[in-house]
């Protein structure tokens, strides 16, 4: 069974959810931008929740089956059909062997999931079939998706179709979207006044948006601390001796425009960062546009780790509506 690609979108790409364990390499973790969204499609065809599936940015691809399958679409909203018949997004649905599924102009949101059941099936690298362009793994020969491109898809072991993720289980980003954020290591390097302005200041996304990172422009320039340079760093204040990067880091280069790392950036660097994205919300970047405002809100640890719990709850109730 394979899915042929008639026309690819803007930029669609096979995603999982990633290949932990190499960071220390240098190889980011990668897969799905917003992992909540790939797991519910998942759930909604059957599969495992780590299985593969397609990505799509903006713009969705054009695609032609080759055998009966169930389908789920989720993530941003926007319209499709099968052979032209609309058919709803965070639901399964079932899509016959010739049949064209194809989608419509985007109305909310940035990134879409195309779930299969039974799932993606090209070879994985490094334990993972997410595309990672710049390290040429996964994907298709490590390469986003391209038309004519033929993709085979494992056997299902079962393929509900009718079932629906409720609106009240869906997640996405608010107007304007608010990211908390857990000040880090070098939080210190900032004035006082410059934090706060940095938290109080609305931001809105830069062009500059992708899977390595996302460039945020609109607020006040940083001020720091006075500093005698470190033998090691650059002159500018904002740089340090190299450094590690966690996930989700928020690095602001020169200390003008704060860039949020995401699934495929680099590990580490030599500019400070004054904190981090938690993981409960680096999904909800995965689907701002260019442009949209965004609030950058302080938390600490224990609000942090209570923010992942409801988001693991969240996950959990999908599981529950769809057993």
């Amino acid at each position: 069974m394979a899915l042929k690609i008639i026309k690819p979108g803007l930029s669609t790409s096979i995603q999982d959810l990633g290949r932990p364990g190499y960071f220390h390499l240098g190889i980011p973790i990668g897969g799905a931008m917003d992992r909540f969204a790939m797991r519910a499609a998942n759930m909604l065809v059957g599969n495992p929740e780590d299985a593969a599936a397609l990505e799509a940015v903006f713009m969705g691809p054009e695609i032609e089956f080759t055998e009966d399958v169930v389908v789920a679409v989720t993530g941003a909203e926007m319209p499709m059909s099968v052979d032209g018949e609309a058919v709803e997004g965070w639901s399964s649905f079932a899509v016959n062997a010739g049949q064209t599924l194809s989608f419509g102009f985007l109305k909310s949101g940035a990134r879409i999931y195309i779930a299969v059941s039974g799932g993606i099936a090209t070879d994985p690298d490094l334990g993972s079939r997410s595309t990672y362009p710049i390290g040429a793994l996964g994907g298709i020969e490590g390469r986003p998706i391209a038309e004519g491109d033929v993709i085979p898809v494992g056997k299902a072991e079962q393929s509900p179709v009718g079932r629906s993720v409720s609106a009240a289980l869906r997640r996405g980003p608010s107007n304007p979207a608010e990211l908390r954020v857990l000040p880090g290591l070098y939080w210190n390097r900032l004035t006082e006044a410059a934090g706060q302005g940095f938290f109080d200041d609305t931001w809105t996304v830069a062009p500059e948006a992708d899977r390595m990172g996302y460039r945020f422009k609109g607020g006040r320039a940083l001020e720091f601390v006075d500093r005698e340079q470190p033998f090691g760093a650059g002159a500018d204040p904002s740089n340090i001796v190299d450094g590690c990067y966690s996930y989700g880091s928020i690095q602001v280069p020169g200390g003008t425009e704060p860039i949020v790392l995401h699934r495929d950036a680099v590990s580490g660097g030599g500019y400070f960062t004054l904190g981090a994205i938690i993981s409960a919300d680096m999904d909800l970047i995965g689907q701002l546009q260019p442009n949209t405002p965004v609030k950058f809100l302080k938390v600490d640890m224990d609000q942090a780790l209570a923010a992942r719990a409801e988001r693991h709850a969240g996950l959990q109730k999908i599981r529950e509506e769809l057993a």
